[in-house]
């Protein structure tokens, strides 16, 4: 049997005196990623047994909402691109791009 290689990326939460986040880092070593400042993250997991997605979305409290709104924007096309890799439904793939779109209008994202 072949030795199985596992691989661990983490995440490390600076909080104030409120628990709020001040700090928020992450590692990947086979990414060569080591403690990297991030100021927002969302992370989703499926709990395969409920049947339901279980999330973690933290941002730090200096993040601007400007980026935010970008990062959201960023996010979606992403969940466009990663549905679209996983499903290989092209009609709703379209779909979720053209809500992107409109996303980015309305949020006045483009320069």
């Amino acid at each position: 049997m072949a030795k199985l290689h596992t691989s661990e990326i983490t995440l490390e939460v600076g909080l104030d005196e409120n628990r709020v986040p001040e700090r928020l880092t992450w590692s990947a070593q086979d990414g060569g990623i080591d403690r990297q400042e991030a100021k927002a993250m969302l992370l989703s997991v499926w709990d395969s047994t409920s049947k339901e997605s279980l999330k973690i979305d933290l941002w730090t409290k200096d993040m601007p909402v400007d980026e935010m709104k970008i990062f959201f924007h960023q996010t979606l096309v992403s969940l466009s691109d990663t549905f679209m890799k996983a499903t290989q439904d092209e009609k709703m793939t379209a779909t979720m791009k053209d809500f992107c779109a409109y996303f980015e209008e309305k949020m006045e994202l483009k320069g």
